[in-house]
């Protein structure tokens, strides 16, 4: 993923926008052989998701399944992190930026052969800001005013006031657009107007999609058919590539296992960047983590690079605030905390724990990283006196116990939604974190026009909850996707997410 300019990436900087989707958008890079169609790729990834509505559940695995390939949004981001039309084919922006019109695409269908109107995308958008649909992302949209039909295929949307983010909060897997007749089916069986539709879930196995042959872009996609494999341990993962059960491992592929597929002929391995943050949340409502010594003395406590590199063989890039180095508002604050256990051991006992105390680490049972990196954290901690109980849980358990509800006191989890620090300013959230002063600068960052003024913005929010010690920030999760080499036009790095099958296809 790289960015130049801020306005490729999150353009709400600009007063009119005028894109059109080029042919060349979906061309493949320059060098390569001309696209193959047909054929049946079989995906590999560790988790399943545990529905397929990506508005009312938090999983990042349903995004990673269903955005881009059954469902799509307005705008889409692009495999080099830019935002890009999608089922808008063009907008404009208003010279306040408080006005917003998309022109949808003509002769655009849904899964079920009924056309996809401005009315389904005043539909969608209304659902995420109506509080009964429960959006775990509603934050993101309660900015808009009033969103106006003004003929089947325009839409005008008016915002209360500016917001710098708007349009990349637009092109979201939270905001695709969805049928106002099949709603009821989001969850189990989505109608959508993505290239792929689906076919059939096997509850514990797998996801089969077919291409849609009503998809309004003509030239893609190129494959007949997607499956997701849900493969929990990277070994029968690794297992399944060689033996050619599974073409891709999108996520999750272990460094160990990368190096040896690069030496495979058979094989090709992507090395590229994700969006995930992976930290060690911090329930700060519960003592003693409401006093920021001790959480300041477990940052200090964490070698960083130590546990990068046991979970993640180094691959990993250690960060010292909640935002990756591939977002152009990045600081590096690494430095700003180095480990010094001894230093950790001086603040617990001024917290009145010179003898550190003991605390449980709920790790999610699917994800390898977050199990290795609990095992180190546990063992580092241990030598400044916090002794941690290690508790895995099934993953629905996780999202219900630990991020509904903050039945935690520590847990291990990759942040896998871009450009989120906003979370910071939700009291509510799992990490119970409330900042008054944090909350005041997420509202001057979405109303700043002025770009060099909203990056020290930035800049500040991330000292902040740095400062804070909020949490333990670990490392940037990175993208190891491997495959068979006849696989063409994968994304190496992960800006989105989504694991996008629209423009891959299989080399003869």
């Amino acid at each position: 993923m790289r960015c130049n300019s801020i306005h490729k990436r999150w353009p709400g900087f600009f007063m009119i926008v005028f894109l059109t989707a080029l042919l060349g958008l979906f061309s493949s890079p320059a060098g390569a052989q001309k696209p193959v169609y047909g054929g049946t790729l079989t995906i590999a990834l560790s988790a399943e998701p545990p529905g397929m509505d990506p508005v009312t559940n938090p999983a990042a695995t349903i995004k990673r399944v269903v955005h881009y390939n059954l469902l799509e949004s307005l705008l889409k981001v692009d495999r080099k992190g830019e935002v890009v039309p999608a089922l808008a084919k063009s907008y404009e922006v208003s010279k306040d930026g408080k006005e917003y019109t998309f022109h949808l695409h003509g002769g655009i269908k849904f899964h079920d052969g009924k056309p996809c109107t401005a009315e389904d995308v005043k539909f969608s958008l209304e659902r995420i800001l109506d509080p009964k649909t429960a959006a775990v992302n509603r934050k993101y949209y309660v900015g808009i005013e009033a969103i106006q039909v003004v003929d089947p295929l325009t839409v005008k949307i008016k915002v209360k006031k500016y917001d710098s983010n708007f349009l990349f909060n637009v092109a979201r897997g939270d905001a695709v657009i969805i049928s106002r007749h099949s709603v009821d089916q989001l969850k189990s069986q989505p109608i959508g107007t993505g290239p792929f539709k689906l076919a059939e879930w096997k509850r514990g196995d797998s996801v089969t999609m077919v291409k849609s042959p009503d998809y309004y872009l003509k030239a893609i996609p190129y494959l007949d058919k997607v499956i997701f494999k849900f493969i929990p341990d990277p070994s029968a993962q690794l297992a399944a590539l060689r033996a050619g059960d599974v073409d891709v491992i999108a996520y999750d592929l272990s460094p160990e296992s990368a190096v040896l597929l690069e030496k495979d002929p058979r094989f090709k391995v992507l090395k590229g960047n994700t969006t995930t943050e992976v930290i060690m949340a911090i329930n700060n409502s519960r003592k003693p983590f409401n006093d920021i010594r001790v959480r300041q003395a477990m940052t200090l406590a964490i070698d960083r690079q130590a546990v990068s590199q046991g979970a993640v063989a180094g691959y990993g890039s250690p960060i010292g605030s909640h935002m990756d180095p591939t977002n152009p508002y990045y600081v590096d604050l690494t430095q700003l905390y180095p480990y010094n256990p001894e230093k950790a051991k001086q603040l617990l006992a001024e917290a009145g724990y010179p003898t550190g105390f003991g605390a449980v680490l709920k790790l999610p049972e699917p994800y390898a990283y977050a199990r290795r990196s609990g095992e180190i954290i546990a063992d580092q901690l241990s030598k400044v006196g916090i002794k941690l109980i290690i508790e895995v849980i099934q993953w629905g358990q996780w999202i219900d116990r630990v991020f509904k509800n903050a039945e935690y006191d520590l847990t291990v989890i990759g942040h896998a939604e871009p450009f989120d620090i906003e979370i910071y300013s939700r009291p509510d959230y799992y990490y119970r974190y409330h900042n008054p002063k944090f909350e005041e600068l997420m509202k001057k960052a979405e109303e700043e026009m002025n770009e060099q003024a909203r990056k020290k913005i930035y800049a500040a929010a991330q000292r902040m909850i740095a400062d804070d010690f909020v949490n333990v920030y670990l490392f940037v999760y990175p993208a190891l996707p491997a495959m068979k080499k006849e696989v063409m036009n994968w994304w190496k790095d992960y800006p989105t997410i989504a694991v996008d099958a629209t423009e891959v296809y299989i080399q003869k």
